[in-house]
């Protein structure tokens, strides 16, 4: 008899302890295969082709959806039938130091895209200057050539996982967007 008891507790001690072990490599336990970043800070640096002069199109939203809007401001007015090169950056801005989401994007190019928008009003194309490994549009790098004086604004939206090849359009691009900003634009 007290062999029996001494099996059972013994028994009941080593299936405490061994159901108490953490064992996510059996595949039992779904793991998040990527994560989705926090983006806070839009950032589109516009340099002049020709004298150099850099405007800066920046929006901050460190409170996230639902918070306060987010601060928008253009260093400058751009200038009137002007080629522009361009880079944008995501950042977040929320953590210290500051962790450069474009470097993410840039390695995930098939994964996203970046729309842009240019109201009607506005006389400005927009051209992409880099491409994901399949040749479809990343965006990271544009280049950006105004016309006449006019005003109007430039949406930019970075999609995940975009139908690819699209027509460059929201509504063709598919995806979920991860980010998705308004910049007041004025061409003088």
């Amino acid at each position: 008899m007290k062999k029996i008891i001494y099996f059972t507790t013994v028994l009941f001690i080593s299936l405490t302890i061994f159901s108490c072990i953490d064992n996510d490599d059996d595949g039992l336990i779904p793991q998040v295969i990527n994560e989705e970043e926090v983006i806070s800070t839009v950032q589109i640096t516009l340099t002049n082709t020709v004298d150099g002069e850099v405007i800066v199109l920046r929006s901050v939203d460190t409170d996230g959806e639902g918070g306060d809007e987010p601060v928008i401001t253009v260093s400058d007015n751009l200038d009137a039938n002007t080629n522009y090169t361009s880079r944008i950056q995501f950042l977040n801005e929320t953590v210290s130091p500051a962790e450069n989401i474009t470097e993410e994007v840039e390695e995930e190019a098939l994964e996203h895209q970046i729309i842009f928008t240019v109201q009607t009003s506005l006389d400005t194309n927009i051209t992409y200057s880099n491409f994901d490994s399949n040749g479809n549009p990343l965006g990271t790098e544009i280049a950006l050539v105004t016309g006449n004086p006019s005003a109007g604004n430039i949406t930019v939206t970075l999609r995940h996982e975009p139908s690819k090849p699209n027509d460059g359009t929201l509504n063709g691009a598919g995806g979920e967007t991860d980010a998705q900003v308004v910049f007041p634009v004025i061409i003088e």
